[in-house]
């Protein structure tokens, strides 16, 4: 059992581990890569350091960390649960639990680039089967996605029904037991909610359907723990914990200014909120 698990290494995410770490704290950090600082190749306004590109500031942070005795782990969180008064959280490789999460992800700066996806969101369109699975008992349902983490939420989805047919958006994949559509999904097609699935080749008639793409992000995570949000923005009090109990959240997934100068004071001010935490329970 971890003190705290931290889900993102980004500059956020190390520096609430950094600050738990001199507190005497045990954290453990988990990424999945280094986020959108690599597509920046000059960073020149970080303190104390020459231009450098982001994703070698990625690196040194994470060499830092690991200096330090932190451990760092690159695998892909699937999923994460509250069980009794502790959290599990699902990576591909292992199975973690902790005191306390924080929830460092970052946000990708890009919504879903398929036409209707933003009318028809929660319209038929789904980001968590555990919320909303229950509203397609026996009935059919579509689930895109063609790695582990469509597969973590298939499992979810087959509580509900049977009746299951995989987009793979253009990607290779096969299952023994679903209908499996290889084509690249084009447009989310419905006026008032989603009526079909508009494909390169066809167009295939979908009351609902669940997002499972890549790897989950902080809003599907977020989601599926039942946190507030406001807009695509995860809600903290002042000790940055969400609404439930031993959660924190930091850096972009706060919304607001986007900057790595902020997401290292989210840090800092994670781990304040966590030691009082901890302390208290």
């Amino acid at each position: 059992m971890h003190d705290v698990i931290i889900i993102g290494s980004g500059p956020a995410g190390i520096s609430a581990a950094l600050h738990l770490r001199k507190i005497n704290i045990e954290a453990l950090v988990i990424g999945k890569d280094y986020g959108q600082l690599t597509k920046l190749d000059m960073i020149d306004n970080w303190y104390g350091q020459l231009p450098i590109s982001g994703e070698r500031l990625i690196e040194k942070g994470i060499e830092q960390a690991i200096h330090l005795g932190i451990p760092v782990k690159k695998e892909t969180v699937l999923n994460v649960e509250t069980l009794d008064d502790h959290f599990v959280v699902t990576t591909n490789q292992f199975v973690y639990q902790s005191k306390t999460l924080v929830l460092a992800t970052g946000k990708p700066r890009v919504p879903l680039n398929i036409e209707g996806f933003m009318r028809l969101k929660s319209r038929g369109i789904h980001l968590c089967t555990t919320c909303d699975g229950l509203i397609y008992k026996s009935k059919p349902v579509s689930i895109i996605g063609s790695g582990p983490y469509m597969e973590q939420e298939l499992k979810v989805l087959e509580n509900f029904t049977k009746d299951i047919t995989i987009f793979t958006n253009g990607k290779n994949y096969t299952h023994p037991t679903y209908k499996v559509i290889q084509e690249e999904v084009v447009e989310f097609v419905g006026e008032k909610r989603l009526e079909s699935i508009q494909t390169t080749k066809n167009t295939y008639p979908f009351r609902g359907v669940f997002l499972a793409l890549d790897y989950p992000q902080a809003t599907e995570l977020s989601l599926k723990l039942g946190v507030l949000m406001e807009s695509s923005n995860i809600l903290v009090d002042e000790n940055h914990q969400t609404n439930i109990k031993g959660l924190f959240a930091a850096g972009d997934v706060l919304g607001g200014t986007l900057q790595i100068t902020k997401a290292v004071y989210d840090g800092l001010c994670v781990s304040e909120g966590i030691r009082k935490y901890l302390n208290k329970n």
